[in-house]
């Protein structure tokens, strides 16, 4: 008979390669759209503080005297069809040597971005509206250029990040013999597959908390986990301004006001319907008398606190409203809490609704500070921390690859970690991914892919049993 102690030793050795085997096959499987999300990420990073997001970091030769915003907003309605055309959008000037920039549909739906000097009133540069390298990489980061099933393929990456995560740390738990002095980086590495294995798993313990908030962080935009199992909950309700459940307005959400995939709007108020112009409703804002036109609406919000770089939305139809909104996602301010949307009644002039970061229910709070810390948009320390992050990322994913390719004997396929004649009756970790499936719900649908998978082919074809087991 086995003593109790060498059970209980072959029970920890069976656990260890059976957590070992699921870190494998999740590494195996995403770690290449891992890749692509921090390669990609970086890239947005750089460029949002190199170009702009919307190509706005182009300087001019400050002067003492601001063209009016009319005369701006002509010279970039002259860019397209003047007699069709209309401004859509005003982003004020980041700063007092940097342009302002228009948005300008030439009527047949083609929205082009207009840099404007606010000395001269004269066109600095145009371009296609996103279309920079800064909205290329976005693209690739939300969807992979595949639309929905690019957004199911990087939720599911995301997801079964978080059981990756959770894997990896028990398995560095495990190697450092729960000794919390090896928290630090101290020790020898060794060499070869030893020295790419001690930095994996040191790099991947700093890593993980935060590669933890950028998944779900990340997951809360995403098409099932986000909008519909969170979002749909957290949105700011929208009968604070009296709209009622069916929205009249030709702008049902705050989400429309988003042009392509690049979001401007936050999160919690994507789902929020918008108010409508044409009633009695709101504060007192600009007076009646006053004629409603840009320039007086951005005198009014700079008089109520908007300043520095903030977004001015045109009323698109007859119940369409003035939008002012700034925030740190959008490149804004580096302060989350500091977010703002405003919307003034196009006839009255009334203020509609005037939302700040203490409106958020607690989830959207978490938010705006969550998406701020993931965008690298909380000023240079977050740059740079993001930066490193993003490179270490791209580190675990490649010296994850090395490790299984020196591990593998040659002539032989996938070559997993071993697995024993018996799983171990584990209920811990059977909860563990029990939560991590219902939570979410793409991993499930994985998890479960890749067991009937393994079930149905890979342990029935000798050739798949070979490579892949």
């Amino acid at each position: 008979m086995k003593k109790s102690s060498d059970r209980g030793q072959e029970n920890s050795s069976l656990r260890y390669f059976l957590i070992w085997r699921w870190h494998f096959y999740a590494g195996i499987v995403i770690a290449p759209f891992l890749m692509i999300l921090a390669i990609t990420g970086l890239a947005m990073i750089l460029f949002a503080n190199i170009q702009g997001k919307d190509g706005e970091r182009i300087h001019v030769p400050v002067q003492s005297v601001v063209q009016p915003l009319s005369q701006q907003a002509k010279a970039a309605l002259d860019v397209v069809d003047k007699e069709h055309g209309m401004v859509l959008q005003y982003i004020s000037p980041r700063a007092a040597d940097m342009v302002a920039v228009f948005r300008v549909n030439d009527g047949a739906g083609k929205s082009t971005m207009v840099a404007i000097d606010p000395y001269t009133a004269q066109v600095v540069q145009t371009y296609p509206r996103n279309q920079n390298m800064y909205h290329v990489m976005d693209e690739i980061h939300s969807d992979l250029l595949l639309g929905k099933v690019g957004d199911y393929v990087l939720e599911t990456t995301a997801a079964l990040t978080v059981l990756m995560i959770l894997t990896g740390l028990y398995l560095w738990w495990c190697s450092r013999k729960r000794r919390v002095t090896h928290m630090l980086f101290t020790g020898k590495l060794g060499t070869g597959r030893s020295w790419w294995r001690g930095f994996h798993g040191v790099f991947g313990v700093y890593v993980s908390a935060m590669l933890l908030v950028f998944c779900i962080s990340g997951m809360a935009w995403a098409g099932i986990w986000g909008e519909k199992v969170v979002q749909a909950w957290s949105q700011f309700p929208a009968g604070k301004w009296g709209v009622a459940p069916n929205p009249t307005s030709t702008l049902p959400t705050h989400g429309d006001l988003n042009d392509g995939k690049t979001k401007e709007i936050p999160w919690v108020l994507e789902l929020t319907p918008m108010p409508v112009s044409g009633s009695t409703l709101g504060e007192k804002g600009i007076s009646s008398d006053v004629p409603m036109t840009l320039e007086t609406v951005d005198r009014f919000v700079r008089e109520k606190g908007f300043d520095g770089r903030y977004h001015i939305y045109f009323p698109k139809t007859d119940t369409g409203v003035w939008t002012i909104n700034q925030d740190s996602m959008s490149y804004d301010s580096p302060n989350p809490t500091a977010d703002r949307t405003m919307h003034i009644d196009r006839y009255s002039g009334n203020v509609l609704a005037d939302i700040r970061f203490e409106d958020y229910n607690w989830f959207g709070k978490l938010m705006a500070i969550g998406t701020a810390f993931h965008m690298g948009t909380m000023g240079s320390w977050s740059v740079a921390l993001n930066v490193v992050f993003c490179l270490l990322v791209i580190y675990l994913c490649v010296s994850g690859y090395v490790m299984w390719w020196r591990r593998r004997p040659r002539g032989v396929g996938v070559y997993p970690p071993a697995q024993g004649r018996e799983l171990p009756n584990w209920k811990a970790a059977m909860i563990v991914l029990l939560l991590v499936a219902c939570v979410f719900p793409t991993a499930a649908v994985a998890i479960m892919a890749m067991a009937l998978l393994d079930w149905l082919l890979v342990s029935r074809v000798a050739v798949l049993k070979k490579w892949l087991k």
